[in-house]
């Protein structure tokens, strides 16, 4: 790359208070992990560096010498200093897609990517002790009993007493719910406004009378919640009570209570979506109490990645057994391999929870501190999940989505969450991308949103009710 190029793309990378090697070394990591710079290119001299920086030679040779030293620089005597990443920093958080690498910031799906690292060597000791595998049918049935026994032990380790045979493996959450509603087969459901937009269209697909029960980021509405549950009378509910897709929010046990009475008052087959319950950012995690009786569906798609297609149902042995049985439980079911995979990961996950889980904070900070005190949108900082719910003041989600499509940003609009095509002022925006592409974020909807309410710092602008500068963080 020419001098030009590599100036363009670092920008104001100079911080106060923060010495000229350290910040140029920084930089130039910070480029390579969110693919402004690209590995494999070759740097411009260092004289020419330097020169271009505005910075003397001695600055540039040092702040190689880190890079090289960490890993981020090959440099070989005689030719240019190529960028590289290291197998240690090749864990990015986002896809791809998510971090404009394909000129596209595509944020309509709030999902991690792999941990390379972790899934490749989980992979490799899976395929080692596959052997036996090969031996067999290779039929899918409810599971490998290695898996099975692994998940019972977790659920029960967190409280809820679980045998293997009360749990069936399947392809992701989507497939267990699928599978679910497939033999379920409710006429009427209860669900929350908003909701994940993949289970509404299960529901759809089902014929499923949807009525609904709002929820925000202060939590859900209890008169709704109780008219939701007698309309789908001796049908299903879906919820998501652990950090709530799309809002964030975080049930109360005192609701939890309330839900499992409602639940047996009116007959309804609670299904709880456990996808989220993992990623609790707050500053001491802890796991509320489970709904009592209800279905369990789960899977490390959002604490991992979603291509490890290995979900799970946890329910009375009973409807396992039944769920197993239907025709639709084998095309659902994870392949032998994946289940695997699965073992070795989940098996010792928890390490790479906490450093997802703390980038996830911090990265969540960094976005709500860009979108606050500003009079057009309002939000409560979540205290878990993948997300920020805006609410549009003096503008509505699709016009929002149209002018951000312009500007390289796509982001999913209220009403894709709402049964009732409801939500017409509310955003997700996921928090999941390095801060370089939240600042580029937060600077489009600057963009996008003008006139659509006083701007930042006017002192007319009324106080928004959830805003992220005048809520307290949830506990």
């Amino acid at each position: 790359m020419s001098e030009e190029q590599l100036v363009r793309v670092l920008g104001a990378w100079r911080r106060p208070g923060t010495p000229l090697i350290t910040a140029l070394g920084e930089a130039i990591r910070e480029a390579v992990i969110d693919g402004r710079l690209r590995t494999g290119s070759e740097l411009p001299a260092e004289r020419r560096c330097a020169a271009a920086l505005g910075v003397s030679r001695g600055t540039v040779t040092a702040a190689l010498a880190g890079l090289r030293d960490g890993g981020w620089v090959r440099t070989r005597h005689g030719s240019a200093s190529t960028l590289r990443l290291p197998d240690a920093a090749a864990e990015p958080l986002a896809p791809l897609t998510a971090t404009g690498h394909t000129g596209l910031i595509d944020l309509r799906r709030a999902v991690p990517a792999a941990p390379r690292a972790a899934y490749r060597e989980a992979s490799l000791r899976a395929v080692e002790r596959a052997g036996h595998l090969l031996t067999e049918d290779g039929e899918p049935g409810p599971g490998l009993p290695e898996l099975r026994a692994l998940l019972a032990e977790r659920h029960t380790a967190q409280g809820l007493a679980t045998r293997p045979e009360q749990i069936l493996v399947t392809s992701g959450t989507r497939a267990a719910f699928a599978l679910l509603c497939a033999h379920l087969r409710p006429r009427a459901a209860a669900v929350e406004v908003p909701t994940y937009f993949d289970a509404l269209d299960v529901l759809r697909a089902q014929g499923a009378r949807l009525t609904g029960c709002r929820v925000t980021t202060a939590g859900w509405d209890p008169d709704q919640l109780d008219a939701a549950f007698a309309a789908a009378q001796g049908g299903l509910a879906y919820l998501v009570p652990d950090f709530q897709n799309p809002t964030g929010a975080l049930m109360a046990g005192r609701t939890r209570r309330a839900v499992a009475e409602l639940a047996a008052r009116h007959r309804v087959t609670v299904v709880v979506d456990e996808t989220m319950r993992e990623l609790d950012l707050r500053d001491a995690p802890r796991p509320a109490p489970r709904i009592r009786h209800s279905v369990l569906i789960g899977s490390a798609a959002k604490g991992l990645w979603g291509g490890l297609r290995v979900g799970w149902i946890r329910g009375p042995a009973s409807l396992i057994t039944a769920l197993a049985r239907h025709p639709l439980s084998a095309p659902f079911s994870a392949a032998p391999v994946q289940q695997l995979i699965a073992v070795e990961l989940l098996g010792s996950t928890e390490p790479l929870l906490r450093s997802r889980r703390a980038e996830l904070r911090t990265r969540r900070d960094h976005l709500s501190a860009l979108l606050a005190d500003d009079a057009r949108w309002s939000f409560t900082v979540p205290p878990g999940g993948l997300a920020l719910w805006l609410e549009l003041n003096g503008i509505r989600a699709a016009t929002v989505i149209e002018r951000a499509r312009h500007h390289g940003l796509a982001l999913a609009p209220g009403p894709s969450f709402a049964a009732d095509a409801a939500l017409v002022r509310h955003l997700r925006v996921p928090y999941t991308p390095p801060p370089p592409v939240l600042d580029r974020v937060a600077a489009v909807l600057d963009e996008v949103c003008r006139g659509a309410a006083p701007p930042r710092g006017n002192p007319r602008a009324p106080s928004p009710p959830f805003s992220a500068g005048n809520a307290s963080r949830p506990a």
